[in-house]
Order: structure tokens, then sequence, then C-alpha cells
């Protein structure tokens, strides 16, 4: 898949752009704070229609407008040409797909994946559980609609049995959620199993590619609890009730579940060195990338916001042979990449405005500001 075109309208700090691609890499640099990561926000967006950054799609929205827009032409490997356009309004979302509206989530899913490569990635290893489930939620949700309807029917029922909790609710008003908790719980661990199994084994050949070290890479589920079957999870809320009501919360269940990974077996948070780490959280991402091929049919986009400056010398072509010719690339920076990294197409950024400086066409054909209709 090739993102031929993106235009942005009231996308956070930028009123207008439309850039056209036609290499396989664009560099967009600047100074911080500048719009550069908006822009790879926006690309990220048509994944699964989330935030690589925040769960808020309000924010996205330019303040004092009413809404925002993405659009984005492609060359796809399923559907050829393809147009896509986005509206973010405070009330939710409109998706248009080659003038059709996109009316379920589910059937939209896994049409155009994308892969971000982020600064922040660092705390996948190091950071909170709820970091790494999100990681995974994403890369099983982003593929398969009904494991995104089980999460969904997860926390909707956790949302309603925790306010139960919270003022104190008997145990019959709190077993009308506990219902629909075990369910989805049930499905869940099930995804969640086999989506971590299918993983691990991208993980580690895409860390054997880029780290140029011998020990094997991994990634296994801890589950907070486990449960047979929906029957069972139901039996388990029950009998964790009386403790629940005391803490006015949901304890235990696939909320709290965790992720770990590992170097030769080890947990790479305690035993993995600065670069191993590094290297890992490449992988990770690597991995998503071949998880989302294989699932799919559709090569990804890979976004990476300001991540080539971390690596040394040796990392940096192992990582950057590891992405392959075949796939497009956008990346930032607030300096020019080396040029051992091959022929970019460069955008300098200032204050939400994009002007072209090398490569590819002329600034003129390759940067649009003014109105434009979504």
């Amino acid at each position: 898949m090739r993102l031929r075109r993106i235009t942005l309208q009231h996308f956070r700090n930028i009123a207008f752009a439309e850039l056209a691609f036609t290499g396989g890499q664009q560099f967009f640099v600047g100074a911080n704070g500048q719009g550069k990561t908006n822009l790879l926000e926006a690309a990220g967006f048509v994944s699964a229609l989330r935030s690589f950054r925040t769960a808020d799609t309000r924010v996205l929205i330019a303040h004092g407008q009413p809404e925002a827009a993405v659009a984005c032409d492609f060359e796809h490997e399923r559907f050829g040409a393809t147009r896509l356009v986005i509206k973010l309004r405070p009330g939710g979302k409109e998706v248009w797909c080659d003038g059709e509206k996109i009316t379920r989530l589910g059937d939209y899913l896994g049409r155009f994946p994308t892969v971000v490569f982020s600064s922040q990635d660092q705390q996948l290893v190091r950071g909170s559980p709820g970091l790494r489930r999100r990681w995974l939620d994403f890369t099983l949700a982003a593929m398969d609609g009904g494991y995104l309807q089980a999460l969904q029917a997860y926390h909707r029922a956790l949302t309603g049995r925790n306010a139960l909790l919270k003022r104190g609710a008997p145990g019959g008003e709190l077993e009308a959620f506990e219902r629909p908790l075990a369910a989805a719980a049930a499905e869940l661990q099930a995804g969640r199993e086999a989506g971590v199994t299918g993983l691990a084994a991208h993980v580690a050949a895409a860390y054997a590619r880029i780290a140029g070290e011998a020990e094997k890479a991994g990634v296994r589920l801890v589950p907070d609890v486990t449960a047979e079957n929906a029957v069972a999870w139901s039996g388990l809320f029950a009998k964790n009730r009386g403790r629940d009501q005391q803490w006015r919360t949901t304890v235990a269940g696939p909320h709290r579940d965790d992720l770990i990974f590992t170097l030769e077996e080890r947990p790479a948070r305690d035993f993995g060195s600065e670069g191993q780490q590094r290297s890992l959280v490449l992988a990770l991402r690597l991995a998503q990338v071949s998880f989302f091929r294989e699932r799919s049919g559709v090569e990804p986009l890979l976004l990476a916001d300001d991540v080539l400056g971390e690596l040394d010398p040796g990392r940096r072509r192992r990582f950057w042979s590891s992405l392959g010719s075949e796939r497009q690339v956008i990346a930032t920076g607030t300096s020019l990449p080396d040029a051992e990294l091959g022929a970019w197409e460069v955008f300098a950024v200032t204050g939400g405005s994009f002007q072209k400086t090398g490569g590819g066409p002329t600034a003129d054909h390759a940067v649009t500001t003014g109105p434009h209709e979504f």
C-alpha cells in the first residue's frame, strides 16, 4: 500500500495542507512542536480510526473549529486507486471510502494498515502493563473485528459493574453485568492467547534481523487470572464479588493482563541492555508489520516519528535494511537523515505549514495550501 496524497484540514495545528508523494520515502524535518508528529498522527489514524497519541478524538480538532478532516489517496494491493475521507467532530467520526459511507468498524478494519515507530516505544518494555495491553489490543483489533467487539463489550460491562460497586449495589445487580463480562472475558482470553502465539514468531524473526546478536527474543502473555470458558469466568467474578465490594472495583480480570518481552527467556526489562531494549522495541513494531501483512494481505504504511537518531550506526543500517524497498516509509526528525538511508522526498515543517525542499516533483506540485472541499 502506498499513500500518494494526504489532505488535512483543521487537524491539530495544521489549518490546511495537501501533500503529494511520489517516491517510497518521505522525510519531514523541523523543530519540535511544528506539526511533524501531527502529520504522522493523521496518516496513522486511517488504520483503526484512532490516534496513536490519545484516546480523545476531540483534541485532534483545531481549537475553535467544528470539525477536522483527513483525506488520503492510496495505491492499494486489493482495491487499486482508493480514496479515503475521514471527518472528525466532537460527537464522533464519519468515514467514506471511494464515496461509500462506512457504518461498521468491523467492515473497515484491516483495509489500511499502518505501523508507527515512536521514540516513546521504549516504554513498551519499561513502562506499565497498561501500555503493553494497549499495544496488544491495538495489534489484534486492527486485524480482527471479532476481537474488537469482545474488547468493547468487556470494557462496557466492566465500566457498568465498577459503577455499581462504587455505589454499593447488592449482588443481584452485579450479576446482571457479570454475565456479559464473563462472555467477553472468555473471548478476550482466547484471542490474546492465540494472538500472542502468532506474534511471538514475528518478534523473534524481527529481532534476529536487526540486533546482529545471538540471543533469542520472545513475548508471552501473563494473564491476571484464567478460566476455561464463560461459565468459569462467571463463577470467578461471583467468587470475587465480596472482595470487589470491599475495594469498590473489579480487582481481577483481563483488564489486568500483562505481556513479558524476553531475551533468552529472561525478562528484557530487568536483564536487557539499553541497546538490546531498543532493538527489541523495533522488533515489536516490525512484528506488527509482518503480522498485519499476513492477516490483511496488504503492505502496511510505516511511520517513523523521530526514531532514526536514537540508533547506533550498525543497528540503524540493519533496521533500515529490514524494512525492505517495497514498503513506504514516512519519517520525521529535527535534522535530515543520513545519506546512507536512501533518497528522500524532504518537507520542511514550520508552524503547521509544509514546504517541499528536495526530491521528487517541485514544491508547487507537492504542497498545496488553500480552501478545499472534502
